[in-house]
Parts: structure tokens; sequence; C-alpha cells
């Protein structure tokens, strides 16, 4: 298969850690021919969308982990499949890239994850679909209406919609002096959306990532530790990662997420689960991977090229062209 990946620049990954290259090393180990692009390589002519591609060659080397070919620019429906794995920021940039990956799944491109549902599920918000699983969540811009919450649930947690890798994530208990400027920070006055959240103690114990795909979990996660002194589970702001098997209530949550995953065509998912409470669901570039199989000796990437294999070959599935 001709398997294309949309990524950041590959000269400047982290080998050790980034999910991106596990799935380029499992899809080099079928035989397949794995296609580089970034976001700069995209673009559209007469309602197609189209690609400067050049042909990747990997390796467990971490003085030289790459190797393009020469460059080929080609339709990208001409495709078998391709893996939009590009980090935020989303912005206006990243949903120009999703229409654009659109037009070609709707030329017969399989797309993971589906581009339409890219927009539609940012990644805070789309917890509101399962409110059965999260904590008390507010998410307004109005300050009054925030200072409510915050004395209603007496220790809560603040977060731009839009933040990733654990930036600008405030917590506030009753009496912090600097509420006023923290919800005028965040709202920038009142004029954006920022999500607040009842504090969970249990971020002490870390902050689960759990990996699903086609809706089925991995039966670990990577607890994200906070460092000392700080509350964010997040790597990215010096978090430990430490292994952690799913328990009944993580199961019951991917249970309850799965479904709708699938329904959207987001086949490959990260859940954020601190305690007993889903806070986020990933779906533009999840990671960990490296990580999870590194502590648990498993092939996670190569679990998702198989089931990737098995939609391709799938009759009339949604996008290809004999679909209805």
């Amino acid at each position: 298969m001709k398997i294309g990946f949309v990524m950041d620049p590959i000269g400047s990954i982290s080998i050790k850690k980034d999910s991106t290259f596990a799935m380029l090393l499992a899809a080099q180990a079928r035989g397949w021919s794995p296609q580089y692009m970034e976001l700069n390589d995209l673009f559209m002519r007469d309602g197609i969308s189209h690609a400067r591609t050049r042909a990747i060659s990997v390796r467990e080397d971490t003085n030289d982990w790459y190797t393009l070919s020469d460059e080929e620019t080609v339709p990208l429906h001409s495709l078998d499949v391709l893996l939009m794995r590009k980090d935020p920021p989303f912005n206006m940039e990243y949903v120009y890239a999703t229409y654009m990956l659109e037009r070609a799944e709707e030329a017969g491109l399989l797309v993971v994850n589906k581009p339409q549902s890219l927009r539609d599920a940012n990644e805070k918000m789309f917890t509101a679909w399962f409110p059965q699983c999260c904590p008390p969540t507010l998410v307004s811009r109005d300050s009054a209406r925030l200072k409510e919450f915050l004395s209603e649930q007496k220790d809560i947690v603040i977060k731009p919609l839009d933040g990733m890798g654990g930036a600008s994530i405030f917590r506030l208990g009753r009496g912090e002096p600097n509420v006023n400027v923290i919800f005028e920070t965040l709202t920038r006055h009142q004029t954006r959306f920022a999500m607040a959240q009842r504090f969970i103690a249990d971020i002490s114990k870390g902050d689960k990532r759990i990996l699903l795909i086609d809706g089925e979990p991995v039966p670990h996660a990577l607890a994200r530790v906070p460092a000392e002194g700080d509350l964010r589970g997040n790597l990215a702001a010096g978090a430990k990662g430490v292994g952690a098997d799913l328990s009944r209530r993580d199961m019951w949550i991917c249970a309850q997420v799965g479904p709708e995953l699938m329904r959207r065509g987001l086949l490959f998912v990260g859940l954020d689960v601190i305690g007993d409470f889903l806070t986020e669901v990933n779906v533009t570039s999840p990671t960990c991977i490296r990580e999870l199989d590194a502590l648990y000796g498993l092939d996670i990437a190569g679990q998702l090229m198989d089931m990737i294999q098995r939609k391709v070959a799938e009759p009339g599935r949604q996008g290809s062209p004999s679909a209805p």
C-alpha cells in the first residue's frame, strides 16, 4: 500500500517518543510505501487535492533516522490511505488542510482520522458528548458565571479550549487573590470561551493517556505524573510517564466513548482520564505509543496498521468510489 503521512518536519522529532515515527516503522515493516508530507506540500487545483510527496525510509538511529527520495506531485486520492498527524495548534490553517483531505476522501482516500470529525471534535469540548464520564464542567466566557462555578465547586482547574501540552492551565481555590486577572486573561476580557472543571485530586497519581484503535482500548495506559510542585499531567510540562493497567472504570469510560468515535470515523484516539473522570478526547495526533510499547512490549502502531489494512479492504466503505 501507498500510505501518506502529513506531519511536522521529521528532522525536528525525537524518535524515542514520537508516535508518528512508530507508525512509519510499522508501515515500512509491512513492505508498504510510506509517503512523507508537510502541510506546505498540500494544495488544491480545480477541486482536486494534491500533494508534493517524498517516499521515506526510517530506521532506529538517533543520529540518522530517515532518508527522503526525490519528490513527486500526485493527487491525494492516488494513495491508499493518509494519516493526518500534524500537531496542534488547531488553527484555521489546520482547518483549511482538512477541507483538502475531505475532498480526497470523497474521491476514495481513507483518511485517519476523518477530516470532518477532526474539525468537529474539539479535544476539550468533545467531552460534552459524554457528561456521565466527566467531572462537573463549565464552558463560558462570563466571569460572573465562572466565579459562581468556583464558589460551588470550591477547587477548580480552568484552561483555554485551544491549548495543548499543559499551557495556560490554572488551579483556583476560593479566596485566590488572582481570580479576576486569571479569568480576564483566559477569556480575554470575556471575549473567548474557557473551560472550568472541578479539580480532581487524583492528578497526583497521574493523568492517564488511554489509546483507542477503532473504538477498542489498548489494555494499558501511560499515567503522566506531574513534576514536583506542578499540577499538569503533561510530558511536555515535565510530567513523568509510568505504566498503568486499565481499571474497571477506565474500561467503562472507553465503552461509553468508543462507539461514538467509530461512528465519526475517529480511528486512532487518546483519552485523558484523571482518577475516575474523562477530561479530554485527543483526536488530532495522539501520542504515547513509544512509551507504552517500551513499558509493555507492545506494537501499538502495528495494531493500527492492521486495522487500517482491514478498513482499506472493506467493500463499499465510506469514502470509497464503490460506496453508494
